[in-house]
């Protein structure tokens, strides 16, 4: 069981290295990297690769690890008990499972993406330590282990909003995805854009990872918006000339696909002034 990328998903040597010693080690695979650059797709395509399903379980700030397990509905069963309802006397019709839950006991091998850990709270990923380790959880309700059949391939992703723990990473295999160099970005642009005129490809990524290097940016334009950019610049069927033309004023032609926010604007803004002062 080896990955190899997708003909949709451009994986480097590096890449493809860590997903594989993760599988073979049996360890969680604990992704980072800049927003943008592929952790999520990641997971999809892993599974998409090894012909395996995929479980996804996306974390949120108000997220609990208790809720990957499973949770218990006791007002759901005091209402049922209040009603005379026969299943109120087994507790098991009201434990909920989690997202763990359904990929332990699931029958096949399958991949487990737990996406974003680091937006929830920073004791939630010590509350998981064992679960990890052991592939297993005890229902405290039912008085029943729930040990996982065939160990599932994890994914975490981390966009590095909090430390992790030590003991947590201790437990996974770590790969941070670098931000794809000119190569790298014609590769994916191919797989998601074939067939694109060299001339426009050349001015448009030249342009972007000059925007990328650019002092004082507060928010760099990832992987995903200058695909989103591109596309955008083949629908008004533009060429590479009138990139060119559009530099003199700083601010690239449909900039709002890769400057998100209006200090960055702003700030290519003051740069088309200064240059303009200077001539």
């Amino acid at each position: 069981m080896k990955f190899q990328g997708t003909e949709s998903y451009v994986a480097t040597d590096d890449l493809t290295i860590a997903v594989n010693a993760a599988v073979t080690l049996e360890r969680p695979l604990l992704v980072k990297g800049e927003p943008g650059t592929g952790k999520t797709e990641l997971a999809k395509q892993i599974a998409t690769s090894l012909g395996l399903r995929l479980i996804e379980w996306n974390i949120k700030s108000t997220t609990r690890a208790q809720q990957g397990l499973y949770e218990y509905d006791a007002v759901s069963r005091l209402r049922d008990s209040q009603l005379g309802e026969e299943k109120v006397h087994d507790v098991a019709n009201y434990i909920r499972k989690g997202k763990m839950w359904e990929a332990f006991e699931a029958g096949e091998k399958v991949v487990l993406l737990i996406d974003e850990i680091d937006k929830a709270d920073i004791e939630f990923p010590n509350d998981l330590l064992q679960e990890l380790d052991k592939m297993e959880f005890f229902v405290y309700e039912t008085g029943k282990t729930i040990k996982a059949e065939n160990r599932p391939i994890v994914i975490i992703t981390s966009n590095n909003e909090k430390e992790l723990p030590d003991a947590f990473l201790r437990r996974c295999f770590f790969h941070y995805i670098r931000f794809p160099d000119m190569d790298t970005m014609r590769a994916i642009v191919e797989v998601h854009h074939p067939g694109i005129k060299e001339q426009l490809l050349t001015t448009a990524l030249t342009q972007f990872f000059e925007i990328r290097e650019q002092v004082g940016l507060k928010k760099k334009p990832s992987t995903s918006e200058v695909l989103d950019w591109l596309k955008l610049l083949l629908a008004e069927d533009m060429t590479a000339e009138d990139l060119k033309a559009g530099s003199t004023a700083a601010l690239p032609k449909l900039h709002g696909a890769l400057l998100k926010n209006e200090q960055d604007v702003h700030l290519f803004e003051r740069l088309a002034f200064m240059a303009r002062g200077q001539r």
